[in-house]
């Protein structure tokens, strides 16, 4: 019997290696993982340039305070500062941990400013921004709030459905407290609905007036997977905080919170820190998985790969129209909406070595590594349309 706590419903399967797009069994099956730690293993398993880079600095230097200089923290914070909107970094080691960091930035940011009663954050209702008890909250789902009151005070929700024209609801819902409004830029958890891009220039159109902040969640969809390094660059937008985490530590626990310049100067000397966040060796790493993802060609070849996926997959789900209701997503963050119980599909996937993992309205999604080859992506198409057939 186990003893880890139950908090997991767990697959009966366990593996003893992985290999690029690939799983290998303990009990020496071979699995396709378009899974990859839910979008977390952006490079694929056992890269072998994280792989150098793990072992190069693990025989210098792994841990050292924030107290102290981190080298290969300024080199990583300088390089994601020359290719994004940020300003300024503050290291993490978790998307939830870098959210729950966001919060407290956009809070801080307007205490700063002498307006302290600004502090409520506007989020989207059953989005997804972590496991802490803020983002629980920050989340708006009675499933992961359910059990963990008193409530957390300070989050406002709206629905997905209100980004319709002229949204009169967000701007209702935007009072004199507010201080910033939170989504994902592409909702992953909550069925993998991206933020329509009219919507984020609305949202960023609204908060200046509002003089409010704007946050995008790039926990998911962010660091190449959409096929740019942000989701958010599709629609042209600035947005003042953006927390990260999965794809930039390729497999290795990392996050972190970009900023401008503006909200980085209420963060003074004891406002936050981390005793693991930004340590050389995730560092390092992270260092390893911008050096690919920044390669010429890179991102690039993410939306080619990508754009094949998309089509092949609508044209299984206009051979099978009452199994596949819709294809979501964009890039390689994608969806599968079925008319039928999603759970029976994954486990006749996983029978068929596919591995995918299910989000909310009956949606399977669909995590291939960045750099995924087309003949994986072929032997994708090939499993999922022999399940569509004998479902």
């Amino acid at each position: 019997m186990s003893a880890l706590a139950k908090n997991y419903s767990r697959r009966k399967i366990a593996f003893k290696k992985g290999k690029g797009s690939f799983l290998y069994s303990s009990n020496g099956k071979k699995y396709l993982d378009f899974v990859q730690g839910i979008a977390v293993n952006s490079l694929g398993h056992a890269n072998p340039k994280l792989i150098k880079a793990i072992q190069k600095q693990s025989r210098k230097i792994w841990h050292v305070s924030n107290a102290f200089l981190i080298p290969e923290g300024e080199r990583l914070a300088k390089r994601l500062v020359q290719k994004t909107f940020a300003e300024n970094i503050i290291f993490q080691n978790s998307g939830a941990e870098a959210t729950e960091a966001a919060i407290k930035i956009a809070r801080r940011y307007f205490y700063s400013k002498g307006k302290p009663e600004k502090n409520r954050i506007l989020c989207i209702k059953n989005s997804f921004h972590g496991r802490t008890l803020a983002t629980i909250y920050a989340s708006g789902s009675k499933k992961m709030t359910e059990g963990f009151g008193p409530k957390v005070p300070g989050f406002d929700h709206i629905e997905f459905k209100d980004f319709k024209p002229r949204f009169p609801n967000i701007r209702k819902r935007i009072k004199n407290n507010t201080a910033a409004i939170m989504v994902e830029t592409v909702m992953g958890e909550g069925g993998i609905k991206p933020i329509p891009v009219k919507c984020l220039k609305y949202l960023r159109k609204i908060c200046n007036n509002k003089k409010i902040l704007l946050i995008l969640d790039e926990v998911q969809c962010g660091i190449g997977r959409s096929g740019k390094f942000f989701a958010f660059e599709y629609a042209k937008v600035k947005p003042d905080i953006v927390p990260i985490a999965k794809g930039i530590g390729g497999g290795f626990p990392m996050g972190a919170v970009l900023m401008t310049k503006k909200v980085a100067s209420c963060m003074v000397p004891g406002t936050h820190g981390s005793t693991f966040g930004g340590n050389p060796l995730a560092m390092s790493i992270g260092n390893a998985v911008l050096d690919q993802i920044f390669k010429k060609g890179f991102l690039k070849n993410v939306k080619k790969i990508s754009a094949y996926f998309h089509k092949e997959l609508n044209k299984i789900k206009n051979d099978y129209p009452k199994i596949i209701q819709e294809v979501r997503g964009v890039g390689l963050l994608i969806g599968l909406k079925l008319f039928n119980n999603q759970i029976k599909f994954i486990k006749k996937l996983e029978n068929n070595k596919l591995l995918t993992i299910k989000a909310a309205e009956n949606v399977i999604r669909i995590l291939p590594p960045l750099n995924v080859k087309k003949s994986e992506v072929d032997l994708a198409i090939k499993i999922i349309r022999k399940v569509c057939k004998e479902f």
